[in-house]
């Protein structure tokens, strides 16, 4: 069945529908992996965006129950040059369409989808549409986008519960703001026991399980957005709490500190991006999926880590109070797993 994108800026890219068959409008990313699109699909960071593909197959190796980021898809669509129709792998438990009709993800193939991250890479990320209808009139396409907002995405894909993971190491208080499965697995491995809190939990309500460390999640949206989660971090600066953080959680702590983000073109989203830890003097291979950037240092902190592709912030350390975070994702699963380390770096932080 013949299904169409159209994205903000008036460009229509045809292709072939799969998956849930029923219009979808969501923010239009890029993603640069070869592997992991089940990880990507599952990924609460994603939530509300249209991810494409750059690698031209997708799907050959299957889906299965046990690589998921999070409970179910989190994406609004999927866009692929060629999806795989009879994936072989060992583990594989269902297929790609299989998949995205179970979790109600509309999706499209047969994209030239080198061509539509030249247009996303020069024009930045926008808004876009994938449709079943052939002809859409621009007051419709202009008021569905229009409409679309992704404002609430963290309270959306965090826990509405609090809930406990054993473990008889330190003690770990994470703020789910849509945190990834392999985050509470890398705490896990190092015998954490965590305590895991919504993303509107109180300052008092954390602090009354006597944490060793805070940790704040990855998560989806602007950070600028979140004035009551930032607040609350600032509690925890003031009473020098020990706190660390991955992506969003990077983010939040910057502005808590008094720091700035800003919105990049079109995002760090992959897991081919190389970081130079300032700290080791190495260059890492990392996975990143980012919209948002520390684009201001707040006062009193040190660089850790920087991006070897553009020269943004990657990493940053309290020159005084217990605090260390990073830009991007050391759990990366599937890797690459280079910098798994800085889960023992958090752990070292006091």
């Amino acid at each position: 069945m013949k299904a169409k994108l159209i994205l903000e800026n008036g460009r229509v890219f045809e292709g072939e529908a799969f998956g849930y068959l029923k219009e979808t409008v969501g923010e239009v990313v890029f993603n640069t992996g070869m592997t992991g699109y089940q990880e990507v699909l599952t990924d609460p960071s994603y939530y509300g965006q249209i991810v494409t593909m750059t690698y031209p197959l997708i799907g050959n190796y299957g889906l299965n129950l046990d690589d998921t980021e999070s409970g179910s898809a989190k994406v609004r669509g999927f866009i692929v040059r060629e999806a795989c129709k009879y994936p072989n792998n060992f583990r594989c438990e269902m297929d790609l369409e299989d998949y995205l009709r179970n979790h109600k993800i509309m999706a499209i193939e047969k994209v030239d989808t080198r061509a539509l991250t030249k247009v996303l890479r020069d024009n930045g990320t926008m808004k876009g549409i994938i449709t079943l209808e052939e002809n859409l009139s621009e007051s419709y396409v202009k008021e569905k986008l229009e409409a679309f907002s992704n404002k609430d995405a963290v309270s959306i894909v965090s826990t509405d519960k609090v809930y406990e993971i054993p473990g008889n190491g330190t003690h770990v208080a994470v703020m789910d703001f849509g945190i990834k499965t392999n985050i509470l697995r890398s705490f896990k491995k190092r015998g954490c026991r965590m305590t895991v809190f919504p993303q509107d939990a109180t300052f008092e309500e954390v602090m009354s399980v006597n944490p060793d460390l805070v940790f704040l999640s990855n998560g989806p949206g602007d950070p600028e957005e979140l004035t009551e989660i930032v607040k609350n971090v600032k509690k925890f600066i003031e009473v020098k709490q020990p706190i660390v953080g991955i992506c969003l959680g990077h983010q939040l702590l910057a502005l808590a500190l008094g720091g700035k983000t800003s919105r990049l073109k079109f995002g760090h989203r992959g897991c081919n991006h190389p970081v130079k830890d300032l700290e080791e003097n190495r260059v890492y291979i990392t996975t990143h999926n980012h919209g948002y950037y520390v684009s201001e240092m707040p006062a009193d902190t040190s660089v850790t880590h920087i991006s070897m592709n553009d020269g943004t912030v990657e990493g940053m350390r309290h020159n005084t109070l217990p605090i260390y975070c990073v830009q991007f994702h050391p759990e990366a699963c599937p890797g690459p797993k280079d910098v798994s380390y800085i889960f023992d770096k958090f752990l070292e932080v006091k």
